[in-house]
């Protein structure tokens, strides 16, 4: 008598799981603060969704303000929460993924990264208005004007001492952190304007628009439509 074959249970497809985040972002083109807050969720490892806002509309600027109480990007929502500044997407992030390291080990330097940091997120008026970002130019002998060169002679007081410090090729040693992802930006300024700069700063600068996720970033930025403008303010 034949022995009957247990039947087996038909195999389930998995679906895939959907990202347990989402970041909002304006132009990869000429939004700095949208590029930071992607770099520190890419350092962090973190698996999320991108929500374009276009930069010159108004209904998604109003949009916008149903995700954070500014209009200000990005914005990253995960694990329940929303978060739309830089600094405190990058604490956020420190705090789930603390193995990641976007801040130094070194209490010391960890202090240093985050001053350096918070002068950054907050200051640099002129730098940022003279300099906009625009990752499809390149204007070589660009005037800069009086008042945005002691942001840029800041900018180099900073790079240079970190460098020395910790010894590069970040700003914080051999490994990329927090701080590298909030200066990015400014390496693409510096570079689309040709700005001199000292061996050592040209060195970081090139080496942060060589990572992998920059090259990346450029990419989509170049394929961005001709028709968004230039904005005024610095998103």
């Amino acid at each position: 008598m034949p022995v009957a074959t247990p039947t087996r249970p038909m195999a389930r497809t998995r679906s895939k799981a959907a990202p347990a985040a989402t970041l909002t972002l304006s132009s990869k083109n000429y939004s700095s603060w949208s590029l930071r807050g992607w770099l520190l969720a890419r350092f962090a490892g973190l698996t999320f969704d991108e929500v374009m806002v276009p930069p010159d509309d108004e209904e998604a600027r109003k949009e916008l303000l149903l995700l954070a109480p500014s209009i200000r990007v990005p914005c990253l929502r995960h694990d329940g929460m929303t978060v739309w500044n830089t600094l405190a997407i990058a604490e956020t992030l420190n705090e789930a993924f603390p193995k990641a390291g976007l801040w130094p080990a070194d209490r010391i330097a960890r202090a240093h990264a985050r001053a350096v940091c918070g002068e950054m997120n907050s200051g640099f008026a002129n730098l940022r208005a003279a300099l906009p970002m625009n990752l499809k130019g390149h204007f070589p002998g660009h005037k800069v004007w009086t008042g945005a060169k002691p942001d840029i002679e800041r900018i180099v007081e900073i790079w240079s001492d970190c460098l020395a410090r910790y010894g590069g090729p970040f700003l914080f040693g051999r490994k990329r952190s927090a701080a590298d992802a909030i200066f990015a930006p400014v390496a693409t300024r510096l570079h689309t304007y040709d700005v001199p700069l000292p061996p050592a700063c040209a060195a970081y600068r090139d080496t942060i628009l060589a990572m992998p996720e920059m090259q990346a970033w450029i990419r989509e930025a170049k394929q961005e439509p001709e028709e968004i403008e230039l904005l005024d303010m610095d998103f």
